[in-house]
């Protein structure tokens, strides 16, 4: 894949803490802003899908539809039970 060259603004602290970083841990600044920028992107899209899930489980039957759902259980097992057996 191409790499690109960005201008980005920063504090100067921060800077520091990167370029310390990236120094202790023998690799560019680039790699360090690499690893960090996949690492929260991998985070955001993992908090985004537990997100769809949750909101997926948020949807469970109230009452009313519950109910429902028993009486068509209901009427099924009867209309099961009534059919002749082809043995």
């Amino acid at each position: 894949m191409a790499n690109l060259k960005r201008a980005i603004s920063i504090e100067e602290s921060l800077f520091k803490d990167i370029d310390q970083l990236a120094h202790q841990m023998h690799i560019s600044r680039s790699q360090l802003f690499a690893i960090a920028t996949r690492d929260f992107v991998q985070r955001q899209q993992n908090r985004q899908f537990l997100q769809q899930i949750n909101s997926a489980y948020n949807d469970m039957p109230d009452s009313e539809e519950e109910k429902w759902q028993q009486q068509v259980r209901t009427r099924q097992r009867r209309l099961v039970e009534e059919q002749p057996s082809s043995r």
